[in-house]
């Protein structure tokens, strides 16, 4: 970390997805947080390893974290005892600035006249982007370790991003000089991007919009390759085990997930762009770090904090699929709202939520703001609850992730026993699925959203979670149901068959 953020307003606005295909879409190491399809709220931020970025991953079972650079992926990494959280902790990257340093001022300026501006973009200032995978709970909760197929945690420093203020409709460049680079090395950056963006106006006319069919992916998924880690028989049966230890008294509710495998490597650029345009959310992203792409349309916050220390988590529990009659829609709307099951599984998290801020946040700070409303998506309407905080004085944003990860609404209630009763059920690690994604900033912010309604790419093909919290009055035919309709949208971007009837995910 050299120097100030030079913050520098773009002479104009250009869609993100227009701006990533141009500028990223070859790009090794690269993240997309995404505000959404035509969204006119919110931010979304793109970027990509400069030189000297670190790249860091974690490693559960071995313990340890390995420092890398990203430039250099030929270059064996550095690897350090310890979590994933206590290498942030230590990091001077973010504790410089979360520390009072003067450091962080910007330097604002803008492209097309060369004044000098104060531009507030809030949000992400520079710092860390990537995912925390589900099994790193064995180390926040310390309950049983399975090994994933992908890194526990892959987090790239960033030096460089360009912020899309979605209401505002500008595009503003932040960047800091990293070890090595030259005074002028900021100013150089966004030369070269509006140099980019401005040889490539006919592309960014005609933006990047696929049609959401599978032959866009250029892949061939013939039926038989969705793979299911528990058919609707055996799921069903876990069930039951739930509802069993449920009555024993060992839970109160268990977010049981399933495992879906499909035989098919897209592009991930173009696979997210089906996947955005035909399931817009929120908190949307692309993230790839070398062979490994994450591509996400959350509608769940998981964790947020402000530099000043307010934090938000918005816990997701109830679902309904949506209706193209407007009617019908109401009423799978207004049955969700009111359903006793889905109320009850709610407030459920909203206190396990609350126990898990308590731990870190200042005396009575804990409050819910907002109980069981309904938001409402491309596929379904969710029971969503909005819980707040203050972090306590000497108490970082690492911390308040660290004491909240894994998220309830992922787990189920207790966490302790519903993880351990759930490592046993479901017999294989959930990798990045039900782990969360986003930015830990410089300036003490942190935007997490959860690893839902997600696909990872890999070379050994795509995965899908899926899953729905389990309670004493859970039906397993609506249960499987549910498990189906969250995995719909994610296999038809694969090509797959969105009820899972081709492995035997059929009638129980």
């Amino acid at each position: 970390m050299t120097g100030p953020i030079q913050s520098i307003l773009l002479p104009e606005w250009w869609e993100p997805a227009s701006v990533f295909d141009t500028l990223y879409r070859d790009s090794p190491y690269v993240f997309w947080l995404d505000a959404g399809d035509h969204a006119d709220t919110g931010l979304s931020y793109l970027g990509a390893a400069s030189p000297g970025s670190r790249f860091v991953t974690a490693s559960v079972p071995a313990g340890t974290v390995t420092v890398a650079v990203a430039e250099n992926p030929s270059v064996p990494g550095r690897n350090v005892p310890g979590s994933i959280f206590e290498f942030l902790r230590a990091d001077e990257l973010l504790r410089a600035d979360q520390t009072g340093s003067d450091d962080d001022s910007d330097a604002g300026t803008d492209a097309g006249t060369g004044v000098d501006v104060h531009v507030d973009t809030g949000g992400f200032r520079l710092g860390w982007v990537g995912w925390f995978g589900y099994e790193l709970g064995a180390q926040t909760v310390g309950t049983p370790v399975h090994t994933s197929r992908y890194p526990d945690a892959a987090l790239l420093e960033v030096h460089r991003v360009l912020v899309f203020d979605h209401a505002a409709r500008t595009v503003t460049a932040l960047a800091r000089r990293a070890p090595g680079d030259p005074t002028d090395a900021p100013q150089a950056w966004v030369d070269s991007v509006l140099q980019a963006l401005a040889g490539s106006k006919p592309r960014l006319a005609a933006s990047v919009s696929l049609p959401p069919a599978q032959p866009a992916l250029g892949v061939e998924a013939e039926a038989g390759t969705a793979r299911w880690r528990h058919d609707a028989h055996r799921y069903a049966e876990l069930i039951a085990e739930c509802q069993a230890f449920i009555r024993a008294g060992d839970a109160y509710q268990l977010c049981l997930t399933n495992e879906i495998q499909v035989d098919v490597r897209p592009d991930p650029v173009d696979a997210y762009l089906i996947l955005r345009a035909g399931s817009p959310s929120h908190h949307g992203g692309l993230l790839r770090f070398g062979d490994t792409a994450l591509l996400s349309s959350s509608p769940e916050q998981f964790l947020a904090v402000t530099p000043d220390g307010l934090i938000t988590t918005k816990p997701i529990k109830g679902t309904r699929a949506r209706s193209r009659i407007a009617d019908r829609d109401r009423e799978l709307r207004d049955a969700l709202e009111g359903s006793d099951k889905e109320r009850a599984e709610n407030l459920m998290i909203v206190d396990l939520m609350r126990n898990d801020l308590g731990r870190i946040a200042e005396l009575g700070s804990v409050q819910v703001t907002n109980l069981l409303a309904v938001e409402s998506y491309a596929h379904v309407h969710q029971l969503v609850s909005t819980v707040e905080a203050r972090l306590a004085a000497g108490v970082s944003a690492v911390d308040a992730v660290a004491s909240c990860f894994p998220a309830g609404s992922m787990t189920g209630a207790p966490k302790i026993s519903a993880m351990t009763i759930l490592d046993a059920l479901e017999g294989g690690p959930r990798g990045l699925y039900a782990g969360a994604f986003g930015y830990l900033g410089q300036n003490g912010a942190v935007d997490l959203a959860m690893v839902i309604r997600s696909i990872v790419l890999s070379p050994d093909g795509a995965s899908i979670g899926t899953g729905g919290g389990i309670t004493a009055l859970s039906d397993p035919l609506e249960e499987i149901e549910e498990t189906r309709l969250k995995a719909a949208a994610l296999l038809a971007v694969l090509g797959g068959h969105p009820l899972g009837t081709a492995t035997g995910q059929g009638q129980v």
